[in-house]
């Protein structure tokens, strides 16, 4: 979409670009800036502030294990662990070596899986939830805002009334609740899909339609229970904005001029009503990301989901600071996208 400027040949326009910078993308690029510094601070400080030491639970399992270790022999593996994990020196230089090393995208070992990089375990899992959440929130987004605009519009047929029924119902379940019934239902009761895991036990990866087949069949009841669920909130926030937008005088007037019902719907009501959907979108990524990590857990799903919840229960320290710091960052950042690209669907937005 090509930005003509309504002012052209007045020498206005560039005053309004750099109105634009100023008043829309500097605030929004700042905003993004300080919610990543106060997480990711957030990040280093909650830690520190628990009682567990990961440097002396790494000690505490060697020996643990019958292995003998006189004390100087502890002291250098504590001196030596305390610098792997970035536990050296001060508060202030463990925070502006933690920055350092985040720069780089070292979080360095992972405590429980040793040594293998936290790095490394991150990129393993991270297809697995981008894959289901980009698919499960698109999916969702469109269907639920399309349903729930020409519901709306439609409020006073059968069809539309049975399906805010059914809204209202779903709307309220939490994602684990709603996860564990179609876990329950469709992997116990009657067995059609697979219970755990993100593709069958033995089988070879590869690009294949078996494996892929197989990868499908293993996302489908995590898939579905985000989607259902995030149909039912995007349909009845959509329905409650096209129920106000149908009273507009716009509207109306399309009405009285003769125009077809659908057209009306589509290219008055539905278009309008689709703008503060993109802002929901943006405000709703964390909940949509929370709600999708729970979901792994409960279907065991190789996503970052699973992987956090083996750290927390492992107590692995680098674990759980890598994949915060990078949740944080990707939900602000898949965030200032969509406010940065609001302009390109509501030009109004350019002259506020």
């Amino acid at each position: 979409m090509t930005y003509q400027c309504p002012l052209r040949g007045t020498g206005k326009c560039g005053g309004e670009s750099v109105l634009f910078f100023k008043r829309y993308l500097l605030p929004r690029i700042v905003q993004f800036l300080v919610v990543v510094f106060v997480g990711i601070t957030i990040v280093f400080i909650v830690p520190r502030l628990t009682p567990v030491d990961p440097v002396q639970q790494v000690i505490n399992r060697i020996t643990a294990q019958g292995a003998f270790l006189d004390p100087a022999a502890v002291d250098s593996m504590r001196k030596s662990l305390t610098e792997l994990y970035g536990l050296e020196g001060s508060m202030l230089q463990q925070y502006f070596a933690f920055w350092g090393r985040l720069f780089r995208g070292d979080f360095g070992p992972s405590l429980f899986q040793f040594p293998i990089p936290v790095t490394q375990l991150i990129m393993t899992s991270l297809p697995w939830t981008a894959g289901l959440l980009i698919s499960t929130t698109l999916i969702s987004w469109i269907v639920g805002n399309l349903l729930g605009g020409l519901a709306g519009y439609f409020k006073d047929r059968r069809w539309a009334k049975i399906l805010d029924n059914i809204s209202m119902v779903i709307r309220p379940i939490p994602y684990y609740i709603f996860a564990l019934l179609l876990l329950i239902l469709f992997a116990y009761l009657v067995p059609v899909f697979p219970s755990a895991g993100g593709y069958s036990v033995g089988r070879r990866i590869g690009f294949n339609w078996a494996f892929i087949s197989d990868v499908l069949k293993h996302s489908f009841l995590p898939a579905l229970s985000l989607i259902v669920l995030g149909m039912a909130a995007n349909f009845m926030t959509m329905k409650l904005i096209v129920s106000n937008i149908v009273a507009e005088d716009y509207v109306m007037y399309a009405k009285a001029g003769g125009l077809k019902e659908s057209k009306i719907a589509f290219k008055y009501v539905l278009k309008n009503g689709l703008l503060p959907q993109i802002t929901g979108l943006a405000l709703s990524l964390g909940q949509i990301f929370g709600g999708a990590l729970i979901t792994e857990i409960v279907f065991s799903y190789p996503g970052i989901g699973t992987l956090v919840y083996g750290a927390i229960n492992s107590g692995d320290y680098n674990l759980i600071m890598g994949v915060t710091s990078l949740s944080v960052i990707g939900i602000a950042g898949a965030t200032l996208i969509i406010d940065l690209l609001y302009p390109l669907f509501d030009p109004r937005i350019r002259y506020r």
